[in-house]
């Protein structure tokens, strides 16, 4: 708890101590690991910028007004302490081989690719690769992911993955009603369906003034007759349906010919989606070849663990036609300057950056790092292994079918892949009570049926203890015994013939490369050293917060006591999970003032999303009967393109509001426009700081604008790095807020995802918050449904900001805070000499990242920002975050984490990048030619037998005399985003396509 006492200056304070004899540290040994400047880096970044102490430097940069230093929370711990503290939490999480299903089932991630990719800093800490050219690796094995998704599912084009399988079936929805002609406003889906993707479709669909109509196909598609009176869709519901969701297979268990009912829906015009598991198709007919226009679904089984529920990767493929309307992420193949194939982002005008409200989604972060663990495991095994795994599955499924068959079980749907559903009237509880003190889960479907579902790692010990459970006797289940690993693939036995597939698959040469270990661990390492991620230098992209992501934290995630929980196993073997949930939701609150959190969104556009529409819930059940509908949000100009994606997936309209000279909101135009909507007002969305790098003076006088108009303000937490121990945003008036938790709590991007995006609210929302229909306990009653396939989202890195917090403390995070805040005013006092710092608040000082101005340099010499970021690499640096808020600008946040010398490296780049400049503007060097334009200069470029430049070689590529010692090199030159675009290719491309076009050899290593 806070005392009074400046503890920000206490570390500092401990070392000069320390410098004299021993004394008291002021933190546990961790805040001092995490925080990069030490006690004498910080006096002398104070003293350049004329400023005493940490404490006076906040004082001065963060408006009086909102100040709050104010924090409870647990002691810090130091990282012994917490490594043991987490164990003792695992201890009470209790793994139970789990044949639950409902989309989740145990698989096997080889230890060659848990080592090296997920345990592994070059492939976790690396930020989503817009910067293509220093992010070839990752984009090879999105490629690979992208690949093996189209090949499965037989359609054109696949995402570079989605949050999970549910959101993937809205984003689905969204495209079909994108898609579908007239005013159609049903979205039809099959009853077997999991549960937790119907009602996330749901809550989209709502919003959006979509009615989900939920209907028993299994005996086609328009209702009636005698043999099915219960079955089908009334004319009515068919006349005004735009799109159709079935699922192949559903969790029922039974496999269906889904090809009339597909036949049928495209002949009215229906657009139709799949849902379909992607280890089953290895066996099964595509959604492609059944007619499906589009296909969602989780990679989970491609060796993910359970983790009570995620990080896991969603998929959603698309039909040739489709693919300008894919949400999220899109690898596709380019090539660079020398006319050599390269991996970029493509179509990115899609997305939420650029085109804002219009944007096919919301998302912003997916799931990179689970998609790349997903494809490597197909890498690993290939086509033969995925199949022989999916085969031996069924074979289990098969054996257990028979088992209960033979003891007088019956087991309802002769067709089914792994999934059995035996009928036991009246005695369904009592059969998953028995199974549990087997030592097996099962699910409970109804009073009168059980579930049961088979998975890689289900052994002959599992199918006894379902047998025991069941009553069948040891002589019935004998006769069907089947070895715990079989010596060869079970031959499928209950798929049905007309559904077996018989075109091939994965037929790229990196599914057949890379069986060996040696093999696999080469290619990894190939991969990851392409790549520059934090395990090399500092990503100073403003708005991301690219910190440390700390050994300790990251320990636990592996952990089989956390690993292996299913997310509906009974609660009382998560019980390490519900209690790091719990503190988590506490600490956050804490931490930001409000009520109440959430930990559902996955992500945080999806903590954008449950804020909106508990927003649009709270007005809706407080409206004045009569009144118009409040659906109007107001967000400034300098936003990021999130929030007004956001706000249109809520079902609002945008009206955006102007920022004044020096990047604030403009109150003036902030009360015009309020005044103007006041009865139909619902929110304003604005960043605090801002997205121009600010603490503004006026946060508090805009809510109270908004609060008079009747509508409520969101604060978008982007910006929280700045705020943490110094302000509260449920204090300064906010109502509503999200949390990134990969960027302020630590958890690493992992190239693009996982994220964590809780919503945080105040008293009044407290009953719209996220909830979950097979988990009462995830959320009110009176939510507004569940944001996440999961009740609590990603809870599988839910301990690493836990740990983050329990090793910090209150004192620890309100210093991490000010050090960033003094970090990024001290790139900006060097900097500005050399570069225009565009936006400042009280006496010159920036919040925790600042906006360098490159237009006049390019004005005058021609060097425009792509040249100097491009030219960063050269430098060793990912490029700072480009051409936001403003074009034509850098925008440079780095951290608490990054060290004095690690700062000033960068700084001494850009200044000599300045300099460079300059030799352009003055003449030396044309500007059609020169070390900016040129860039990123890779090995084969600079040994080449020609130099042609009117620069030195060594100019090129060692810049700084330290780069001779540790060098970076660039895999590929500057990329033609352009042609990427207008020549489509997002699955891998053939070897060949990666000679070099010279007698040099290869350019770049090649899927396999």
């Amino acid at each position: 708890m806070y005392d009074g006492t400046d503890h920000e200056d206490a570390s500092a304070a401990a070392a000069t101590s320390n410098a004299t004899g021993p004394a008291a540290v002021a933190y546990p040994q961790f805040a001092d690991r995490h925080i990069g400047p030490d006690a004498g880096a910080q006096r002398s970044m104070l003293a350049a910028l004329g400023v005493e102490s940490l404490r006076a430097l906040t004082d001065v940069a963060v408006p009086a007004v909102i100040q709050d230093r104010s924090l409870e929370l647990p002691a810090a711990l130091d990282e012994t302490a917490v490594l043991a503290a987490l164990r003792a939490l695992g201890r009470n999480n209790r793994p139970v081989p789990s044949m639950i299903g409902l989309g989740f089932h145990p698989a096997v991630l080889p230890g060659v690719i848990q080592r090296n990719v997920l345990e592994n800093p070059a492939w976790y800490t690396a930020y989503t690769p817009y910067q293509p050219e220093i992010s070839q690796g990752r984009l090879e094995a999105l490629l690979n992911f992208q690949t093996v998704i189209t090949d499965l599912t037989g359609l054109a084009v696949a995402g570079a993955s989605l949050l999970d399988e549910p959101t993937a079936a809205a984003e689905a929805m969204q495209i079909a009603l994108r898609t579908a002609k007239g005013s159609r406003a049903t979205f039809l889906i099959d009853a077997d369906t999991l549960p937790q993707t119907i009602a996330v479709v749901a809550t989209r669909a709502e919003a959006l003034g979509v009615t989900v109509h939920v209907a028993d196909l299994s005996r086609g598609l328009a209702a009636g007759g005698p043999a099915a009176p219960d079955a089908g869709v009334p004319a009515e519901v068919l006349d005004s349906t735009f799109g159709l969701l079935l699922s192949y297979p559903g969790p029922g268990g039974a496999l269906r010919d889904p090809r009339s009912v597909i036949a049928e829906a495209r002949e009215r015009g229906i657009v139709v989606t799949v849902a379909a598991d992607p280890l089953a198709l290895t066996l099964l007919r595509s959604p492609g070849e059944l007619g499906a226009d589009i296909a969602v679904g989780s990679t989970q089984r491609f060796g993910l663990p359970l983790s009570f529920g995620g990080p896991h990767a969603g998929y959603l493929a698309v039909r040739k036609g489709l693919e300008r309307s894919l949400p999220g992420r899109l690898v596709g193949v380019s090539v660079d300057a020398d006319g050599a194939p390269a991996y970029r982002l493509t179509l990115q005008t899609r997305e939420q950056h650029i085109r804002r409200e219009k944007a096919t989604s919301n998302i912003c972060t997916a799931q990179v790092l689970p998609a790349v663990l997903a494809s490597m495991y197909a890498v690993y095994h290939g086509p033969q292994g995925l199949a022989g795994i999916a085969l031996r599955i069924h074979g289990l499924a098969v054996r257990l079918a028979e088992g209960l068959r033979a003891g007088g079980v019956p087991t309802g749907a002769d067709a089914f892949f792994d999934t059995v559903v035996a009928a036991v009237p009246g005695r369904a509880a009592e059969v998953v009570a028995k199974a549990l003190a087997h030592g097996v889960n099962v699910r409970l479907v109804d009073g009168d049926h059980v579930g049961v579902s088979c998975n890689e790692t289900t052994v002959e010990a599992d199918l006894r203890a379902v047998w025991a459970a069941f009553g069948v006797p040891a002589a019935a289940s004998a006769e069907v015994m089947v070895p715990a690993v079989p010596a060869a693939p079970i031959a499928p036995s209950a798929l049905p013939r007309e559904l077996v597939r018989t075109d091939s698959y994965l037929e790229h040469p990196v599914f057949h490369e890379h069986r060996s270990e040696t093999a696999m661990l080469r290619y990894l390492r190939r991969l990851s050293d392409l790549d520059l991620a934090l395990d090399r230098g500092m990503i100073p992209l403003g708005s991301c917060t690219m910190k440390l992501n700390a050994t300790t934290e990251m320990a636990a995630v592996t952990w089989p006591e956390f690993a292996d929980i299913h997310p509906f196993a009974p609660l009382d073997q998560a019980g390490g999970y519900l209690t790091m949930i719990r503190d988590l939701e506490d600490w956050l609150a804490r931490i930001t003032g409000y009520a109440g959190v959430s930990v559902q969104p996955n992500a945080g556009s999806q903590g954008e999303l449950a804020g909106l529409l508990a927003i649009r819930a709270y007005h809706r059940d407080n409206a004045v009967p009569g009144a118009p509908v409040r659906d109007v949000c107001l967000i400034p100009s300098s936003a990021h393109g999130t929030n007004a994606a956001s706000a249109a997936m809520a079902g609002m309209r945008v009206v955006v509001v102007a920022c004044d000279d020096d990047g604030n909101v403009d109150l003036d135009d902030l009360a015009l426009r309020a005044r103007a909507n006041a009865d139909v007002l619902a929110a304003l969305m604005v960043t605090y700081p801002s997205t121009h790098g600010v603490y503004e003076e006026g946060i508090g006088q805009a809510c109270a604008i908004v609060h008079e108009a009747g509508g409520l303000v969101y604060v978008d937490g982007a910006n929280l790095n700045a705020l943490v121990g110094l302000a509260k945003p449920g204090q300064f008036g906010a109502d509503v807020s999200h949390l990134n938790l990969h960027k302020t709590f630590c958890i690493p991007h992992g190239g693009g995802g996982p994220g964590v995006g809780p919503v945080a609210v105040g008293e009044k929302l407290l009953p719209y918050l996220p909830n979950h229909p097979l988990r009462a306990e995830a959320g009110p009653a009176s939510g507004v449904g569940p944001i996440s396939g999961s009740p609590w989202g990603s809870a599988g890195i839910l301990m690493i900001p836990w740990a983050y917090i329990r090793m910090m403390g209150a004192d620890g995070l309100r210093q991490a805070t000010s050090v960033a805040v003094l970090n990024a005013n001290y790139i900006a006092h060097r900097l500005r000499p050399h570069f225009p710092v565009l936006y400042a608040g009280r006496d010159g000082l920036v919040a925790h990242e600042c906006i360098l101005d490159l237009r006049p340099l390019t004005k005058r010499t021609g060097v425009t920002v792509d040249d100097v970021a491009k030219r960063l690499i050269d430098y060793g640096f990912h490029a700072p975050t480009m051409s936001f808020p403003v074009a034509g600008t850098l925008m440079v946040e780095p951290t608490e984490s990054e060290d004095l010398a690690e700062i000033d490296r960068f700084c001494d780049a850009m200044i000599a990048i300045r300099a460079e400049a300059d030799k352009v503007g003055d003449g030396t060097w044309p500007r059609t030619d020169n070390p900016l334009r040129n860039a990123p200069h890779t090995a084969q470029m600079v040994t080449a037998d020609e130099w042609p430049h009117p620069y030195a070689r060594s100019v090129a590529a060692y810049p700084v005399a330290a780069l001779r010692a540790a060098k970076y090199w660039p895999p590929v030159r500057r990329i033609d985003g352009a042609y990427g675009d207008r020549n489509l290719v997002c699955t891998c491309p053939p070897v060949e396509s990666f000679a070099a076009r010279s007698e040099d050899g290869p350019v770049l290593v090649a899927a396999g």
